[in-house]
């Protein structure tokens, strides 16, 4: 949980802080009405994420809470009642995240707004590529300011190896013109790249060309800032290339989630499937399961259809938690389907604990106990289809033969019966 110091003297300004920072699950406010409050809490050596001061407090009424957070190298956001154009400059230019003015909901809504994306930068990856030191380093100590994490590289190739080595970074703000590969050249060679198509590259250049930014965004480029900026204006350029990134993720999880179960659905089933059987190059298979909760009809037929939803949702979370390390996908109904790239034995092993843990489970407000039924193929094949096939096949076997069973092949039916039963 992240911790945000909250120093406010208005007790309905707190109230509205503290309702907006505790509506989002990962932030904690510490409430201080004084200077002298939050130099105590300050004192109890808290890490704080952020910190939302006044600027003029009953005691500290020139701006000295601004002073006491930024000591503390604690990043510092100021909310203050009026706008002063020079306060706000010199602020700025302390150090300060941002100065907002207590206008309307807003107003508020940006200040949770900036806070979560810090939280969110946190792990956030970015790689500055510059062959000038003294441009890298302001352009470093701007996105440290903002908590994220930093890497450099000091020309094309050089940021190509950083790439590899980092194949997690999310952004790269890069200078055009410098020795190796220019910018306009890494920016080619990345899209190139399937891996980083999603990848955020940010173009600088300090040329007065007005054709190169067109030729960075054609190339594949996100954005495009002329050098000098105003740090402002480089920040809202960050923070809404990451916006726009993020929208895009969560488009593309809906349309590959289930939204009842909240594990993955079969359209992703099919895509992901295959990438995962292209990937294996082992002498082992990929192992396929399809499992199935029996007697699912008579839980809608007797409890109704809320309860045959909770006891899905409930099912599939014991599913996800259960095999953690493997992909989890509702294929349809009550019929759920697990793909793993770990050996046979050990697949094994955690299946059949499955199947008793989910004997030995109460589902529901309703206290049912269920069982399931497994069909699983772990012999290699061509394409995953053929793999679902065979598995499905087996899971029928399974329930046809007495249900609350797994069937990995074709003449275990009653072996693997007995060994889940021991």
């Amino acid at each position: 949980m992240n911790k945000v110091l909250v120093v406010e003297d208005s007790l309905t300004v707190r109230k509205i802080l503290s309702k907006l920072l505790e509506d989002n699950p990962y932030l904690t406010p510490i409430l201080c009405k004084d200077f002298a409050e939050a130099t105590q809490e300050l004192k109890k050596g808290h890490d704080f994420l952020a910190a939302i001061v006044d600027l003029n407090l009953p005691d500290a009424p020139n701006g000295e809470s601004v002073d006491l957070s930024l000591s503390y190298s604690i990043p510092t956001l100021v909310l203050t009642g009026n706008f002063d154009e020079f306060t706000r400059a010199q602020l700025l230019d302390l150090g300060v995240l941002d100065y907002i003015t207590k206008e309307s909901r807003y107003s508020y809504n940006q200040v949770i707004k900036l806070i979560d994306r810090l939280r969110k930068n946190l792990t956030t990856k970015v790689l500055v590529v510059e062959d000038s030191v003294t441009s890298r380093n302001y352009i470093c100590s701007l996105l440290k300011k903002f908590q994220f994490q930093i890497y450099e590289a000091s020309d094309g190739l050089e940021a190509l190896n950083v790439l590899s080595e980092h194949q997690d970074i999310r952004m790269v703000i890069s200078d055009h013109r410098m020795p190796n590969m220019d910018g306009y050249e890494l920016i080619k060679a990345i899209r190139h790249e399937r891996r980083m198509q999603d990848l955020i590259f940010i173009g600088l250049s300090g040329t007065n060309d007005g054709v190169l930014s067109s030729k960075f965004i054609k190339s594949g480029a996100n954005d495009f800032l002329s050098k000098p900026f105003y740090h402002e204006e480089f920040f809202c350029r960050v923070m809404q290339n990451l916006e726009a990134q993020e929208m895009i993720q969560t488009i593309r999880q809906s349309a590959n989630i289930d939204p009842l179960t909240q594990v993955y659905n079969r359209r992703y089933l099919i895509e992901q499937g295959e990438e995962i059987l292209a990937q294996d190059t082992s002498t082992s298979a990929v192992t396929v399961c399809m499992i199935d909760i029996d007697n699912f009809k008579s839980v809608n037929d007797n409890q109704g259809h809320k309860a045959g939803d909770m006891l899905l949702q409930e099912f599939a979370t014991l599913l996800k938690e259960h095999f953690s390390d493997d992909l989890v996908v509702r294929y349809g109904g009550e019929e759920f389907t697990v793909i793993s790239t770990r050996t046979l034995k050990e697949h094994l092993g955690n299946v059949s604990q499955f199947i008793n843990l989910v004997r030995s489970s109460r589902f529901t407000q309703h206290e049912l106990n269920i069982t399931c039924s497994i069909g699983i193929c772990a012999e290699k094949h061509t394409n995953l289809e053929t793999q679902i096939d065979i598995a499905d096949k087996r899971l029928y076997q399974a329930k046809r033969t007495g249900k609350d069973r797994i069937i990995a092949s074709d003449s275990n039916a009653k072996q693997l019966h007995h060994t889940c039963l021991n």
